[in-house]
């Protein structure tokens, strides 16, 4: 899945996008903005995040 960044705890510190390999993470108005079609959904973002503020989100199980 592709992660999430949570505004409220992005510092801006850019850390997330130095890591990307994909190049998917761009800065806008000093918060990480994560781009679906160029994510590869390898984590290590999620791993960089001195903030904790990005994550993947969990599948919603079947059944509700």
């Amino acid at each position: 899945m592709i992660p999430v960044v949570d505004p409220k705890k992005c510092t801006g510190c850019e850390d997330c996008v130095e890591v990307c390999p994909s190049q998917g993470i761009t800065m806008h108005n000093g918060i990480a903005v994560i781009h679906d079609k160029l994510c590869e959904e390898c984590g290590i973002c999620v791993d960089e995040c001195p903030e904790d503020a990005i994550s993947i989100p969990r599948a919603k199980s079947a059944g509700g």
